[in-house]
């Protein structure tokens, strides 16, 4: 495998990023991944409370160290005034800021847009918050789980009979990330563009990313279709609304495989295979909105078959039959997987959990592939305030013991300080 190296095309890109938690970290991992100067500023003692979550051993976790690779960490009490001259001294020299307080918190700590502006004109402001910076929810807080619910998406996840369930991981917050991401290089992409003809008003360079909004984008046809014809979307389980046959079904080993066969031509190979010619000729079910009329049929006839095979005999009669299926990963599987490994999708790091050092830890690659293969993980997410000291004397023209002494005088704990 050719693994790409020296591929950063936003590499002299500098971004400030004073986010917690998955959103705007999310954000500026995605920047860094591709070669931007990410540089997080962390609060003191605690960091991102995100070093605390899933916390297995020690002090850092594996979740923190995932969303802030690639990054620099730098310990600033943005609360002091000492704290605000320093994050605007960095702004000067920033191209981004990325931040997912409650609206109005930077303001009232001096670091609103208009002081960012004044710092930097021309610095782009990517704002991240449960509602938005505007309207009359903007003040509320709220984390994904909420905006899920407001964005629709929870009402359409889990079974028709049950109570709405939350997916397994953070969508709301990552799907954030990347419009925040992809906005921030969208406003690169316009100052390039622009250059030497004229620099957009401040308001067109604030990024503003609500998570329920973020969810709301990625429903479809919901808002329409009820709007159009007063359909009421409802939860289907491992169904998809208005598309059959597509579901999950048990093996004979007890596995389960999920199998999309909904296509018309795909259909019919499909009945084929679990030797049911007779669906696959019926004339009433070779549309879409016709085999979802009869999905149950179909599901219990899809079900009757697997039941007969292993997971891993159903799988290789559907794909050479081309019935788009797969077994359903485990993170064990995703890490012994031929495919991932071909492309460069599972790293693997000796990390420190901050009380010792787990040996080949695996992590995901970075997506998108650039070069056939994931680019290399540069550096998993930083120790607390590991750079803290390098950016005070490299970036902000601090005397090394004038770093240190800002970092003894302000509590700024930092483990990349001289001893």
């Amino acid at each position: 495998m050719t693994i790409p190296e020296n591929i950063a095309p936003l590499e002299g890109i500098r971004v400030l990023e004073l986010g917690n938690y998955i959103a705007a970290p999310t954000a500026g991992r995605l920047l860094a991944d591709f070669g931007a100067e990410v540089i997080k500023i962390e609060r003191p003692h605690t960091g991102d409370e995100l070093r605390n979550w899933r916390l297995h051993a020690g002090t850092t976790s594996m979740l923190y160290r995932t969303i802030n690779r690639n990054k620099k960490s730098m310990v600033v009490d943005l609360r002091t005034e000492e704290g605000r001259r320093i994050v605007l001294e960095l702004v000067k020299q920033s191209d981004i800021v990325l931040e997912n307080f409650r609206p109005g918190t930077l303001e009232k700590w001096g670091l609103g847009p208009a002081e960012l502006d004044a710092a930097n004109p021309g610095i782009i402001v990517t704002r991240i918050s449960a509602f938005g910076q505007t309207g009359p929810l903007s003040a509320r807080p709220g984390f994904a789980a909420v905006a899920e619910a407001y964005g629709g998406f929870r009402e359409l996840v889990g079974d028709p009979d049950r109570p709405p369930v939350r997916v397994g991981v953070s969508i709301g917050d990552s799907i954030a990330g990347l419009y925040a991401a992809f906005g921030a290089v969208m406003m690169l992409f316009a100052r390039e563009r622009d250059q030497g003809v004229h620099r957009s008003p401040l308001d067109h360079r604030i990024i503003d990313v609500a998570l329920n909004e973020a969810m709301l984008s990625v429903m479809e046809s919901l808002v329409p279709d009820y709007s159009a014809y007063g359909v009421r979307r409802e939860r289907t389980g491992g169904r998809m609304e208005g598309i059959a046959p597509s579901n999950a079904y048990v093996c004979s080993d007890g596995a389960s495989i999920v199998v999309a066969g909904n296509g018309d031509s795909i259909f019919r190979r499909y009945m084929t295979v679990i030797n049911r010619q007779d669906l696959a000729e019926d004339p009433t079910l070779q549309s879409n909105a016709e085999r979802w009329a009869r999905r149950d049929m179909l599901d219990e006839a899809i079900g009757e078959w697997t039941a007969q095979h292993t997971a891993t005999n159903a799988l290789a009669l559907l794909e050479e039959a081309g019935v788009p299926s797969g077994p359903i990963y485990t993170a064990a599987d995703i890490v012994d997987d031929d495919q991932y490994r071909a492309r460069n999708m599972i790293q693997r790091f000796d990390v420190s959990t901050g009380a010792e050092t787990l040996p080949d830890v695996a992590f995901p690659g970075i997506t998108p592939v650039i070069g056939a293969a994931s680019l290399p993980i540069r550096n998993l997410g930083p120790d607390l305030g590991a750079d803290t000291h390098r950016i005070l004397v490299d970036l902000l023209g601090r005397t090394p013991d004038e770093a240190t002494n800002i970092i003894t005088r302000t509590g700024m704990e930092t483990v990349g300080a001289p001893k």
